[in-house]
């Protein structure tokens, strides 16, 4: 039954070259080079005169300046970042300070090599729609030079009936600005617990922190710390320690003015340095104001990290680590409310197994329950979730992806009970979406995998990733795929 249920959008986006970023450009500090050349760069540009350096200046403004939004002002904090560099600063005029920022700047093509593992969920905006129409928001991974990820995002208008009209994604992106965010004492906590650290100075630090605190607070409880701890040898790395699990937590804001297509989620710690990757949002409907969430995995070049964003608008969002054994690897996705007053969570936590996390009064994700094992053949490899379940009278229904021989990824579903989702109560009997000749082609072969998708007007609307390589969309009507399901017979050993 392949694909029988699932009808393929004719809307597919593509990676856009011209989607690009200014990023911090130093020259020496690469894998080959140790050395900076920053001071001899600059004094380069110090030794212009002043009509090649206004020469220079609006050429490249003129070049760049279309491409990005405020391209000086991205000037100004570059020189300001290697200013210290600079023999005498105050000899430099206007024009050379912008200019030495714009030879330490470069152009980063976020999707330049892959764009892929869509998520969809309601757009916080749904003004100027017509009847049976919704918009949404698409969230992307991006690809660029390296390998590197991050999170992007498209709109889109679904409806009516199967109609899907995707927004333009055209104009100058933008890269969020650091903003304060307040820190939880009981990640923290949780943070050290990972890292069995536990010794006079982490003590002597919690007991000093409230519940939430700031920077501030966190570095003077650091400063205050009695010298006869100070002086212990274990110290200077437990402070660090300190530092950098606390560190894991930010925020990051968007100008009002940008648009949802132009914002990107750019790695801004160590445990992201090398991408953010599959990012899966969802809608939470607890509570009387719209929160989405979503989580994404942190990669530094050598291990992963499993993270969860928050955010009210898609405007401002807060990042934390997520912590405990539930948390332990990729592709974990949470539920959009509490379930019997429980936090729960999807998970692979072993690698190839679907499982089922609570989060406990300490903000740990709990060893999971298994509810599903890789069983048929097109999933033997390993199985895992397409996004965080969705809500039907029937049931919690999960998109699953599977993962066979020539490690070829499909997508298929499992209906959970809407009370206790512990207990799986129908699964498709085979696929619902698998690679056809036009998706087998491209970054990563024979893939088709997803990250979220909603229901709207009595249609699944399911935005996939083909091949590490393009996003397509499909659609499925959800009385169809709950009729296809088959009931799993009850398991043994239970009576309630």
């Amino acid at each position: 039954m392949t694909d029988v249920l699932a009808v393929r959008q004719d809307v597919t986006l593509t990676p856009d070259p011209r989607r690009v970023v200014v990023k911090l450009f130093v020259p020496g500090e690469d894998a080959a080079v140790v050395r900076t050349r920053a001071r001899a760069l600059i004094e380069r540009v110090a030794h212009l005169d002043d009509e090649e350096t206004a020469r220079l200046l609006r050429d490249t403004l003129d070049r760049f300046g279309a491409r990005h939004r405020d391209l000086e002002a991205t000037f100004h904090h570059h020189y300001d970042l290697v200013r210290h560099r600079a023999a005498r600063t105050g000899d430099l005029s206007s024009a050379s300070r912008l200019l030495v920022g714009a030879y330490f700047s470069h152009e980063y093509a976020v999707e330049a090599a892959a764009l892929c593992n869509p998520s969809m969920v309601a757009h916080p905006d749904q003004s100027r729609l017509s009847a049976g129409q919704l918009r949404a928001a698409v969230s992307l991974r991006q690809i660029g030079e390296g390998h590197l990820s991050s999170i992007g995002f498209a709109s889109a208008v679904l409806g009516p009936g199967r109609r899907l009209a995707v927004t333009d994604r055209s104009g100058p992106l933008v890269v969020g600005e650091r903003t304060g965010v307040r820190h939880r004492r009981d990640l923290l906590v949780a943070g050290l617990a990972e890292e069995d650290c536990d010794n006079e100075v982490t003590a002597t630090v919690l007991s000093a922190l409230p519940d939430q605190y700031d920077e501030a607070t966190f570095e003077w409880v650091l400063g205050a710390l009695p010298p006869d701890l100070l002086s212990r040898s274990t110290a200077p790395d437990t402070l660090e320690r300190l530092r950098r699990t606390n560190a894991g937590s930010y925020a990051t804001s968007f100008p009002a003015e940008t648009v949802l297509h132009q914002r990107v989620l750019w790695p801004a710690i160590p445990a992201e340095s090398n991408g953010m990757e599959d990012a899966r949002f969802v809608r939470c409907t607890d509570g009387s104001d719209p929160l989405y969430r979503a989580t994404y995995t942190g990669y530094d070049g050598r291990s992963i990290a499993t993270r969860v964003v928050a955010s009210a608008d898609l405007r401002h969002f807060e990042m934390s680590p997520m912590r405990g054994p539930g948390a332990r690897n990729k592709g974990i996705a949470l539920f959009p409310r509490t379930v019997e007053g429980r936090r729960l969570a999807l998970c692979r936590a072993d690698g190839e197994t679907i499982g089922l996390t609570v989060l406990d009064a300490d903000n740990r994700w709990l060893a999971p329950v298994a509810l599903h094992q890789p069983r048929d053949s097109w999933e033997l490899i390993q199985v895992g979730n397409c996004g965080s379940p969705i809500e039907t009278e029937a049931g919690w229904l999960v998109l699953t992806h599977g993962v066979g021989p020539m490690r070829r990824y499909a997508i298929g579903a499992l209906l959970l009970d809407l009370h206790r989702p512990e207990r799986v109560v129908a699964h498709l009997p085979g696929v619902l979406l698998a690679p056809e000749r036009s998706d087998r082609d491209g970054y990563v072969p024979n893939v088709v995998y997803s990250c979220g998708g909603l229901i709207h007007d009595g249609e699944l609307w399911l935005p996939y990733g083909a091949s590490d390589a393009r996003v397509g969309f499909a659609t499925v009507p959800v009385a169809a795929l709950l009729g296809a399901m088959v009931h799993a017979p009850p398991r043994r050993g239970r009576t309630d």
